[in-house]
């Protein structure tokens, strides 16, 4: 098959700029060769190259005492004590879940857990943080139903638990949902695994399942705006097998056992040629590649398709040669492919033969770490329009607008799809806060969250990204864990448009404040750019997924309440209501400031929490829906009413941040009333827990009629069956 003539068509086809594919001829002095273009586009474009974000991404922390290895890698590595270590990864997966939801989220699942065991760690929890559009717009059901399945069918067949995450609903993510895969992993904290290949002459080896034309372009088209053309975009879509996956993390496992793999990279965006060139580059070293002997599952594939498919449940090993007869028995046992495709070389290059033909012959490091770098323009987001008086309403109609509204309703339908058990160390499925995991055969848990208030991000960048660390801190403080880490995903629209890039920057600034001072660092992650549908983005989404750690089983908080016991608030209460959920879901207002989020709180509460767990039974923070919102949500779940003494809409429903809700037996008040005091802590008693009413204030209504709009409402907005 002839290649197709390199024109100025064919080079925006690939998301080239002309100045791009200029500074191409600079490097190589002549045109390049069709899959030569196809690997350039592939290596220099958004979501393989960070070219817009490396800038910023360099002024997060990313380090601590608790961090082996921090991002760069496929996953970030945390020590959690005993030679063990936590391996773990948020990724997104957006636009391939818009164009084919099922497979689109399920290759995500897959994806994010081949990020993990490529480490040399066995997956033990996954989180799914997922927005889409209106509830009523004509493609959000087809979404919800084709993403959940796609989650749900991979994760479970895979044998990991799912344990928490978000599900979020507005108009901005009508053309453009997002899907963000976090998974985490177990390691022996002196047995992880690198990417960087060293030594000259060894064997190259592709691992796992054969090699088909699905993915084609994936990576290129996950770094493009939508517009009417993207059905042409669906075979760009992977399809995965998630059986297969299972036998390639045993095998895998058991071949990190052997001391065969000098460095090991998982095919992801881009296949074949990013994990080659990541390996390589890495360890300073060039790569041969002999297509010829690359495993298909398709007869007459070219080296532009070979090179650049995204098919799925694929390894890339550099192996060292006297092991290779083990190795390959141990691929073999696990009906798994094992080829040699090519070796390390001395030589700066990315030589790709097929055919007896050489197809590509490139400076490897001009791929890698020499890919363009852009300090894009970017304007600062304009203070937010003032918040309004919001027009009169009852609580306990307050309260009916945020449980009837998708966004925060009872998620059951959801979850009740993933298998949150799986493994037998599951302590706290998803529901109310953090997940957590038993640390198999130990007495440790770890806890799990993934959190973000894109309207904040919108109106306040900076504010915003602090109060997604802030959160997530939170979330695992109220589980009882001792925050270890964190990884992200930032998702945003078109970061050449300098608003857009804006809302970059600032939450980026926003995010490394808060992980400076919560000791929080950003150990991995995903930037996901070009979230836009005809020019009109999605509201900035930096997702932050947190791990910590709970030393002991009995350190946990994972209680409910009792009846009588009393509701008290940790934290100042002033009634901020700007870019609030009950302005957004009662009145479709999204106007004010974001809530300001003094660090210095969020970690003197924290710390009192946790030095305090045994005073109370149950703890949840306060964020979205603030104290009404949270009450309610900790009584039902117990099967019970409660009471909140305040008839102040802003009181109960107000967003201010740095506080916790806790259960706490009556007899036991007035000892954490005093901890507190001495602490230096805010703290009040605010109610009671207890009944069959849900009363704010003196307004009041049954808890079984607000449970069954909470418990239906999602499916019902949606046009769902239930599950």
């Amino acid at each position: 098959m002839n290649d197709p003539e390199i024109t100025p068509d064919l080079i925006a086809a690939h998301g080239l700029k002309p100045d791009e594919y200029q500074r191409i001829l600079d490097i190589i002095g002549r045109q390049p060769t069709f899959t030569e273009l196809g690997i350039f586009s592939a290596m220099w474009n958004e979501h393989c190259s960070y070219k817009s974000s490396k800038k910023w991404l360099r002024t997060l922390p990313t380090t601590g005492p608790q961090v082996i290895c921090g991002p760069g890698e496929n996953a970030g590595v945390v020590d959690i004590g005993d030679g063990q270590a936590v391996v773990f990864k948020m990724e997104s997966h957006n636009h391939p879940s818009y164009i084919e939801p099922h497979q689109g989220a399920a290759t995500g699942v897959g994806g994010i857990l081949r990020d993990v065991f490529t480490m040399g760690a066995r997956p033990i929890a996954a989180m799914d943080a997922l927005s889409f559009g209106r509830p009523d717009h004509p493609k959000t059901a087809h979404l919800v139903k084709g993403v959940v399945e796609g989650i749900g069918a991979y994760g479970n067949a895979f044998g990991v638990p799912n344990v928490g995450g978000e599900v979020r609903f507005h108009h901005s993510y009508d053309g453009n949902c997002l899907v963000n895969a976090f998974a985490a992993g177990l390691a022996d904290a002196d047995r992880i695994f690198y990417s960087a290949a060293s030594g000259v002459g060894m064997p190259v080896v592709y691992l796992g399942a054969k090699t088909g034309r699905d993915g084609v372009g994936g990576a290129t088209m996950a770094s493009a705006e939508f517009d009417d053309t993207i059905e042409e975009k669906r075979p760009t879509v992977q399809v995965g097998d998630p059986f297969t996956e299972k036998c390639l993390l045993e095998a895998c496992l058991e071949l990190m056992q052997t001391d065969s793999v000098i460095s090991i990279q998982d095919m992801g965006a881009a296949g074949l040629t990013c994990s080659a060139v990541e390996m390589g580059d890495k360890g300073g070293l060039g790569i041969r590649l002999v297509l010829d002997a690359v495993p298909q599952r398709e007869t007459d594939m070219t080296a532009y398709e070979m090179m650049l498919s995204e098919s799925q449940e694929r390894m890339l090993m550099v192996l060292k040669p006297e092991k290779e007869a083990e190795a390959r028995a141990i691929f073999e046992k696990w009906d798994l492919d094992f080829a040699i495709v090519g070796e390390t070389i001395a030589e700066d290059r990315f030589l790709i033969l097929h055919g007896n033909e050489v197809k590509a012959d490139l400076p490897l490091s001009k791929l890698s770490s020499s890919a363009p770098e852009y300090d894009r323009p970017w304007i600062e987001t304009p203070a937010a329009a003032a918040m309004p008086a919001l027009p009169a309403i009852t609580p306990i109609a307050a309260l009916r607008a945020l449980i009837g509204s998708p966004s925060h309703a009872h998620k059951g339908w959801v979850w009740e799809q993933y298998d949150t058990q799986v493994g037998a160390d599951t302590i706290r499925r998803p529901g109310i806060g953090a997940g957590v995991v038993r640390v198999h055969g130990s007495d440790k848990a770890l806890a799990f969250t993934s959190d973000v208030t894109p309207r904040y991000v919108r109106a306040n960048p900076f504010e915003g990204g602090k109060q997604a660390v802030a959160e997530a801190w939170r979330n695992l403080v109220a589980a009882g864990a001792r925050p270890l880490a964190a990884t992200d995903n930032l998702n945003f629209g078109n970061p050449e448009k300098p608003e857009i890039m804006g809302q970059f920057v600032g939450a980026i600034k926003g995010i490394g404040e808060a992980c400076a001072a919560l000791d929080f660092p950003i150990v991995s992650g995903n930037v996901s750019l070009y979230n836009e549908t005809d020019g009109t983005g999605i509201l900035p989404t930096p997702t932050i997924g947190g791990v910590g750690l709970i030393d002991r089983l009995d350190q946990i908080i994972s209680g409910l309440p009792s009846a009588g016991d009393v509701a008290v608030v940790i934290g100042e209460t002033r009634g901020h209501l700007g870019q609030s959920a009950l302005a957004a879901e009662a009145f479709g207002i999204e106007a004010g400031d974001a809530p300001h989020v003094d660090l210095a709180a969020e970690r003197l509460h924290g710390e009192f929490i946790l030095a305090e767990r045994k005073r109370f039974s149950a703890a949840v923070d306060l964020s979205d829906g603030g104290l009404a919102l949270a009450g309610f949500e900790l009584a039902e779940a117990a099967g019970m009413g409660v009471t909140l003494e305040s008839a102040e809409i802003a009181t109960l429903f107000g967003e201010d941040q740095a506080r916790y809700l806790l259960a706490c037996p009556a007899d036991g008040l007035d000892g954490l009333l005093a901890a507190a005091a001495a602490a230096g802590v805010p703290a009040a008693a605010v109610g009671r827990f207890g009944g069959e009413q849900v009363a704010l204030g003196g307004d009041a209504a049954p808890l079984a009629e607000l449970s069954e709009l909470f418990r239906t409402a999602f499916v019902r907005a949606i046009g769902l069956e239930p599950a």
